[in-house]
């Protein structure tokens, strides 16, 4: 049976290790806010790479970025094969905000920035990409697992009670309907239509220009450039030079970053992998992704 002064200790190394995690956790969350680092005018440099499938950490950088005076120019780094359409209409819809309060955002493509990834830049004042450099793939794309005849094989019997017709649609313990087909690629082509929009927006570009290569085709950053949807073939340190010189920094400005791999990001995308790849076969993915 613990006695008094063994309790009085283990209150006592709680409230230690209780202090001791709200200040990792505070000191974590204010190593995202890079606004008291800046001391002078400097270009912000964004990255977004890998599959999109959030848009808060770009958001937010972007927003602190607007309220610095000491920001005048961010360079999106682009190297992503596009993602969720949500996410990216966000990023999308954010840059396009920074712009109206006097940012200047460049886009700066690297290995891929192919369909969402595309769309992003879009959204950009000015868009430089390798001659190599994978973009295009404007459209969007959905697929469904089926493995019902595995299922029986195996011996697996499904029972579905919903509440309509159309509530399991892109189930995988089935085969899909044609008037499922149809709802699908309804709702396909109205996030085409969107995708289109944007690009032929954020461009200034005729539409009809757009929706002539607007069929998944990708391109490289040159042939992108011959047909308008790139305007500066380049490197990063190009698209940095740029920013600079259009912020009146000169050609070798100063650059902040924020740590991309904080904690707490690293647990978040590491839970949200896990959760995806464990729902894999049954949530529905329409995307603006390369395939």
């Amino acid at each position: 049976m613990l006695n008094r002064r063994d309790k009085v200790l283990g209150l006592i190394l709680a409230a230690l290790i209780s202090f001791t995690v709200l200040l990792s956790i505070i000191i974590l969350s204010a190593a995202g806010n890079d606004d008291f680092r800046i001391s002078r005018k400097s270009v912000a440099v964004i990255e977004i790479t890998g599959v999109i499938t959030s848009a808060e950490h770009v958001v937010d950088e972007l927003e602190r970025y607007i309220r610095n005076d000491r920001i005048p120019a961010v360079v999106l780094r682009l190297d992503t094969p596009g993602g969720a359409i949500a996410p990216t209409q966000e990023i999308y819809s954010a840059v396009l905000h920074a712009r109206q309060k006097g940012k200047r955002v460049i886009a700066s493509m690297g290995s891929v920035a192919a369909s969402g990834g595309y769309y992003i830049a879009a959204a950009c004042d000015t868009v430089l990409a390798n001659p190599g450099t994978i973009t295009g793939s404007i459209g969007v794309i959905a697929d469904f697992a089926e493995v019902s005849e595995l299922l029986k094989k195996i011996g697996i019997d499904v029972t579905v009670v919903k509440s309509g017709k159309f509530k399991d649609t892109g189930s995988f313990t089935r085969q899909m309907t044609e008037e499922e087909r149809e709802l699908i690629q309804s709702v396909l082509m109205d996030s085409y239509d969107q995708f289109v929009e944007a690009v032929a927006h954020g461009r200034r570009m005729d539409m009809q220009k757009v929706l002539a290569y607007a069929d998944g085709r990708v391109f490289t950053g040159r042939q992108a450039k011959e047909l308008g949807f790139v305007d500066v073939l380049g490197t990063y340190r190009d698209a940095i030079e740029m920013a600079g010189r259009i912020a009146g920094l000169g050609e070798n400005p100063p650059v902040v970053k924020e740590s991309k791999d904080r904690f707490w990001d690293i647990v978040l995308r590491g839970m949200t992998n896990i959760l995806v790849r464990a729902l894999d076969l049954s949530i529905p993915r329409v995307s603006y992704r390369m395939h």
